[in-house]
């Protein structure tokens, strides 16, 4: 018998998570510690719940550039070796918890060296911390395997230095770059030297596109930079039109996309608090899936939009009426659309993936 869909059965089912950024996915509780640690004293409470509402609150304007001003706090209490590591460690424990198999962890390093540290020391002491997450995890009997994108942000001009970085940590689970921060005004054409470097180092990258500004940024992304994945990509859907007898066309450029199986990397809750959608029941991610895009679910920032990768699907449940069959498509869409080789793909979706959802499915 098909077991019922709901938050609670959806956290037994192994997820795939691409679109994660560490520095909006920390516990409140630690934001206090890692501030009174560092005598910071701007945060705007310092009673845990009181501070969980804040940046949920904070962050749920309609606006991304109001979106990214809740990221002061928790970049400032990152700036020591020992909080990325414990923040690391405990983004891996808290996705294990909520039944993800595999994640892709997004940071900007350039963000964390206000405390001295270079660049290679905020690289290894996140990678470090997200080793022992992953050995705790395992010790409890749990698997997940985590993989680390390295973001340039998009208004610097620190792009090509941190494509360097990500190639030189790339056998140490460094699976790829990306470029983040606000997308109007800085198109990712600024940063054709990091791709172009990226390229002729067979290197992974995806790229935030078509999430505040529309298709001229996913189509820069795609054709003047060659990313593999989008970022949100969520505006692919202003290339969609319904004719009058209801028939969807696709423009050129979503079929592009659709016909190259480029992975769209949604975010359901943050498409709504930056604006990108103005309710789930109208997020583009329905019209996409029904259309056979590769639609992945994912987080962005767990913190800031107050979710869990089963509080996404258990939201998309009861919009859209998916159910384990679905829900597993999404899942396998995103491993396919994973940063590491073809065979570790292929073995955690026969060996977790499919097993996990066959005893959901009875």
């Amino acid at each position: 018998m098909e077991t019922p869909v709901s938050l609670d059965t959806i956290r037994l089912a192994p997820k795939v998570l691409l679109h994660d950024h560490l520095d909006g996915g920390l516990r409140p509780e630690s934001i206090i510690d890692l501030a009174r640690a560092v005598d910071y004293r701007d945060l705007p409470s310092y009673d845990v719940d009181e501070l969980g509402r804040w940046f949920h609150e904070a962050a749920d304007s309609g606006s991304l550039e109001r979106y990214l001003e809740t990221f002061a706090h928790t970049v400032a209490v990152m700036q020591t070796r020992d909080a990325l590591t414990r923040v690391a460690a405990e983004c891996v424990e808290d996705l294990a918890d909520d039944g993800v198999v595999y994640a892709e962890v997004r940071y900007a390093p350039e963000l964390f060296q206000e405390g001295g540290l270079s660049l290679p020391e905020v690289v290894e002491a996140v990678q470090d911390g997200f080793r022992q997450g992953e050995r705790l995890v395992a010790s409890q009997g749990k698997r997940i395997r985590i993989g680390t994108l390295l973001c340039a942000m998009r208004q610097n001009a620190r792009s090509a230095e941190i494509a360097e970085l990500a190639v030189r940590y790339r056998d140490v689970e460094v699976v790829g770059f990306d470029i983040a921060g606000p997308e109007a005004g800085f198109p990712p054409t600024r940063n054709l030297d990091a791709f172009e470097y990226l390229r002729q180092q067979n290197a992974h990258f995806t790229i935030h596109a078509g999430e505040a500004f529309g298709l001229p940024s996913i189509w820069e992304a795609l054709q003047h930079c060659g990313a593999e994945r989008l970022g949100h990509g969520v505006r692919i859907v202003d290339d969609l039109k319904t004719d009058a007898d209801g028939n969807v066309q696709l423009g050129r450029l979503a079929a592009y996309v659709r016909d190259r199986r480029i992975p769209l990397e949604m975010c359901p809750s943050s498409n709504l608090q930056t604006g990108a959608a103005p309710s789930i029941a109208e997020h583009p991610i329905g019209v996409l899936a029904d259309l056979r895009f590769r639609v992945t679910v994912n987080t962005d920032n767990r913190l800031m939009s107050h979710c869990s990768m089963s509080g996404e699907f258990a939201l998309l449940h009861e919009t859209f009426g998916y159910g384990w069959s679905d829900i597993q498509r999404f899942t396998v869409n995103a491993m396919k659309s994973a940063f590491i080789g073809f065979d570790e793909r292929l073995e955690v979706i026969e060996t977790v993936i499919k097993p996990g959802y066959a005893t959901l499915l009875g």
